[in-house]
Order: structure tokens, then sequence, then C-alpha cells
């Protein structure tokens, strides 16, 4: 859905910017000077006529620059991306067994997923620079600066009407939000490649191997145990837990003992 939208608002954009030019003489004037263009912004193609204001002759001008590479880059990425994500759907509803089998399905998927995220990150930025040339380019004040007319200052030059670039602003804000996306998918894919969980297991085999230290010490088997000192009957009247016999149950004072 992402991907749709940013090939959508980038491929099938046009606009057009209109310009007056007003001569001193006003039957060679000319008032609404349209100048359409269009996806993938090939501009030095774009042509117009505008008067000259020397008489009834007219002048053929272009626009300058062609943006075409920046912006059919963005708008493959995204066919791409969403031609992917689509086949990527149908093979986990219909074949997940298929997907799973000998764990190459997973690790195909993590490639392209790192893959992509690259790629929308590059075809973003570029696409970015890009429009940012392409309003630079389409300004009907650089436009204006296109005609011999307009250097003169006897005439009046002045531009009507802007191109709106709403979509193309659109375009790259869903460009880095599949970044996002895909970025951020990551993870999730990983995780389905089970190196995750065969790194879990490998972590949890080494714990088990580690010898317990409560296991072995004195804890169950001196102090506690059945050689400890707390759980021998009649601890006063035999061997204590230093190997001499004590001295409260045999030599000591019967009225000392019993207080004891």
């Amino acid at each position: 859905l992402f991907a749709i939208f940013a090939f959508a608002t980038c491929g099938g954009y046009s606009g057009e910017l209109r310009l007056s030019v007003d001569c001193a003489n006003k039957s060679e004037s000319d008032l609404s000077i349209d100048i359409a263009f269009a996806y993938p912004f090939r501009l030095h193609q774009v042509n117009f006529e505008a008067p000259t204001c020397e008489g009834k002759r007219r002048e053929t001008l272009a626009l300058i620059g062609d943006f075409s590479s920046s912006a059919e880059f963005f708008v493959t990425i995204a066919v791409f991306a969403f031609l992917y994500s689509l086949a990527a759907t149908v093979v986990y509803i219909f074949f997940q067994n298929k997907y799973r089998e000998n764990n190459r399905g997973p690790l195909i998927d993590f490639i392209v997923t790192v893959v992509f995220s690259f790629l929308w990150l590059v075809s973003s930025s570029a696409w970015a620079k890009g429009l940012s040339d392409v309003k630079v380019a389409t300004d009907p004040d650089e436009v204006l600066l296109l005609m011999s007319a307009c250097k003169q200052q006897s005439n009046k030059c002045l531009p009507v009407r802007s191109p709106v670039m709403s979509s193309l602003n659109t375009s790259v804000v869903f460009g880095y939000l599949n970044f996002i996306l895909w970025a951020g998918n990551i993870w999730f894919v990983f995780k389905e490649t089970g190196w995750h969980s065969s790194g879990q297991r490998h972590a949890a085999d080494t714990m088990e191997k580690q010898p317990g230290g409560y296991n072995q010490g004195g804890y169950n088997q001196d102090s506690y145990g059945p050689a400890g000192g707390y759980n021998q009957p009649g601890s006063y009247g035999q061997v204590g837990e230093y190997g001499q016999p004590q001295s409260y149950g045999q030599s000591g004072p019967t009225s000392f003992a019993n207080q004891i």
C-alpha cells in the first residue's frame, strides 16, 4: 500500500505554470503563456513560445534540466517493491510449508528486505534532491529570465500561476516512510530465518553446561548435609564439624549443660 502511494504520487504527476508578458506595444503582448510538464521531468524537452516584443516575431524556448533519472529510479523501486510485497503475501498465505523448507525462503526474504531498505533510502534521497531541482527549474520567476522580452525594462513580465507540487512532496514523504517500514521489518524477517532462535538455544546450552556453584558447595554437603552439624541428632554429644569431640556433653557440669 505504501509503495502504491509512492509511485502513484510521483509517476502520475502533471503540472503547469502560467506567465504573462506585457509588451510596450500592447498588440504584441501575451498575457497567458501556459507551460505544462509532467513525469519523468525531462524539462529540457518542454518547449513553449513567448513574444519578443519586437513585432510579431515569437521565440521558442525550453525549460532547463533533465531530472528523469532520479524520478524514474524512485518509481522503479516503488513498483518492484509493490510486486515483491504482493508475491510475498501470496507465499506467506498459500505456500507457508514451502517457504520454511530448508530455511531458504526466510533467508531469501531477509536478503531482499535488506536490499529494498537500502534502495528505498537511496532512491528517496535522490528523488528529494531531484524534486528540489525541479521546483527551481519550474519557478515562474526563473522561467521569466529565459525570455528576451523580459530583459527590457519597458516590458512587464509577471508570474500568473505557479505549479502545484503537493503530490510530489507527498511522494518523497512516502518514500522515506517505505524506508522506515522495510528497515523495521528486517528484525521480524531475521527472526523467521532461525538464526535468532538458534542463537538463543546456543546460549541456553552454554548455561546448562556451566557447573552450578550452589550444587557442589558447602550448602548441600558440609553445613546442611548429612555430615553437617545442624542435621546430626545430638550434636553436643558426638563428633562436631571440626572433627573433635565436644566437651559440652561429656565433661562439663550438668547444670551448665542443661542451661545451654
